[in-house]
């Protein structure tokens, strides 16, 4: 086997971390080039101790691990109790990857970012804290110095406030910044990201804006617009809608249509009812092309299945295929009314090598670039390395 993952909810630490390293031992063997660790925030406390069993036990090249609110092994969602799991894959060599927040002349800057070894087709898996890392901004920088990385992952969620968080790279525990790496160039890893939303109305282009409020839509105002499309739709797709409306942003704004999967989706913030004014999550710019969406479990049920039916599976799926799996603390049980959702239907498409976490933000790419994300489902799919 290339991959494979294992779940406890041992509420001994020490116990449900020898669980896991055992079970990997036996599907995998020892010395995998990755092992990621995800910990609930129960456990997160001993998060040095079982971080040490694994690299003495499993002896992996490079070691990953976050603590999050839930944590996902298999096809299941744990999102109360205590519960480890470890993730393993022979993909080839790995180059960590420490990012953090350092003073610097005229202000602040992110230090530990790839440079060279970066350079190229590369994925960066990479888990960090929200509360100490101008993640936007550095997925900006990224996109911008290297346009060939794509990133993925997600933020850590097991903490309300900043020092809360564990962030494991091989023998050290972090409160802040960023940990991750680089996998091998050339390597069969793909992204999946479902943001869980369909476009309403029709498309039209931002005419005027003020930073992140826009202002007028196709000539007119903005908030005339949103609710022309609200009083378009049926009662129940309304309620939805009028709860959370989004925006989605065309990524490509050379296609001839637009559907779902062909926007980046950012939240509604506020209204300003003065100007006729509709606040996005970021600043568009005039010419834009810019749809509203709705999300629900629905529309996010139905993406998630779509993108993964489109994954090639041979007979092999759990021998030489592996997930890890980054979704929102906002989807679970309570968005799609039935527990493990995501993570069921990506271990029913890839095989039992998934692990994960829901995050407090996700990161994966659409279009050309890498994003934040919410209530989104960012996936990155492993093969092992053909020989």
């Amino acid at each position: 086997m290339a991959f494979a993952a294992a779940l406890s909810q041992h509420p001994v630490p020490a116990e449900a971390v020898g669980e896991v390293v055992g079970r990997i031992l036996d599907d995998l063997g020892a010395a995998p080039d990755l092992a990621v660790l995800f910990v609930s925030p129960s456990q997160a406390g001993a998060v040095d101790d079982m971080a040490a069993a694994v690299r003495a036990t499993l002896s992996p090249a490079t070691l990953l691990g976050a603590a999050a609110s839930t944590v996902i092994g298999g096809g299941r969602e744990v999102d109360e109790g205590p519960a480890v799991a470890l993730w393993a894959g022979r993909i080839g060599p790995v180059l960590p990857v420490r990012l953090r927040v350092e003073p610097a002349e005229g202000g602040m800057q992110v230090a530990g970012v790839p440079g060279a070894a970066g350079a190229g087709a590369r994925t960066l898996l990479l888990l960090a804290d929200p509360f100490s890392l101008p993640l936007d901004g550095l997925l900006a920088g990224l996109a911008d110095t290297l346009p060939d990385l794509t990133v993925v992952g997600g933020l850590a969620s097991a903490a309300r406030g900043p020092g809360g968080n564990r962030l494991v790279l091989d023998g050290e525990v972090h409160r802040d910044g960023a940990v991750g790496v680089l996998l091998p160039e050339g390597s069969t890893a793909r992204p999946l990201v479902s943001q869980g939303c369909r476009p309403v109305g029709e498309p039209m282009t931002v005419t005027a804006v003020d930073g992140p409020m826009l202002l007028a839509l196709a000539g007119r105002p903005a908030l005339d617009r949103l609710l022309e499309v609200a009083r378009g739709l049926g009662p129940d797709e309304r309620a939805v809608f009028e709860r959370g409306p989004q925006v989605g942003v065309v990524v490509d704004e050379q296609q001839e249509s637009f559907g779902t999967g062909d926007f980046l989706i950012r939240n509604v913030m506020g209204a300003d009812s003065a100007r006729r004014g509709v606040a996005v999550g970021s600043q568009v710019e005039v010419g834009t092309t810019v749809q509203f969406h709705v999300r629900d479990a629905d529309s996010a049920d139905e993406e998630l299945r779509r993108l993964l039916a489109d994954v090639e599976v041979d007979g092999a799926a759990g021998d030489q295929q592996g997930a890890l799996l980054f979704t929102c603390n906002g989807r679970g049980s309570a968005f799609f009314g039935t527990p493990h959702h995501d993570a069921e239907l990506v271990a029913d498409r890839v095989g039992p090598a998934v692990a994960g976490m829901a995050c407090a933000g996700e990161i994966g790419p659409i279009g050309a670039r890498s994003h934040l994300h919410g209530y989104t489902a960012s996936v990155l799919l492993l093969r092992a390395p053909e020989i």
